[in-house]
């Protein structure tokens, strides 16, 4: 996978992203809401997929990708009680994340990630995990946005690029 398709990938990511996190903006009942058919809270949803993509890109990126920084300790609805506090995290995320890529360039998401011991997989292979997790969270946020009649509409790939 070129560096080129993941940047695609990552522009879809990060535009579910926005439309699920304007519809959660105009839905404050649901993402003050503690249960739901889904797996976690809207709240806690926003959060968790901020730390997955925050934590595997740190750990991914490190110099011992086999070993859990503890200063990579899980976000937590307390660490950002806000959709505005989410947000902005996640921007700053973005960012960090867009320069990662940019820096590993075709040759690095070809190379090995030396998170496996002994290796595996390539690096892209655990980038598009990042991008398959945050789809299947978002979705699952769109799913109580819906409920709550905010639906973000269609989320899929074709209609991004379209």
């Amino acid at each position: 996978m070129r560096q080129a398709d993941v940047e695609a990938l990552l522009d879809h990511l990060y535009g579910v992203r926005d439309r699920v996190l304007a519809s959660t903006r105009a839905a404050p009942a649901a993402f003050a809401a503690t249960d739901g058919p889904t797996i976690r809270s809207l709240h806690a949803t926003l959060v968790h997929e901020l730390d997955v993509e925050w934590s595997w890109r740190e750990r991914l990126a490190s110099d011992h990708p086999t070993d859990f920084d503890d200063a990579l300790a899980e976000l937590t609805t307390s660490d950002l009680p806000t959709v505005d506090a989410i947000e902005a995290r996640w921007r700053e995320d973005e960012a960090a994340m867009r320069a990662w890529i940019a820096a590993l360039g075709d040759a690095g998401l070809a190379g090995s990630c030396g998170a496996e011991d002994p290796p595996r997989h390539p690096m892209w292979v655990h980038v598009m995990h990042i991008y398959s997790h945050g789809l299947l969270q978002l979705a699952d946020a769109a799913t109580l946005l819906t409920l709550a009649g905010q639906s973000p509409g269609e989320l899929d790939f074709l209609d991004f690029v379209d």
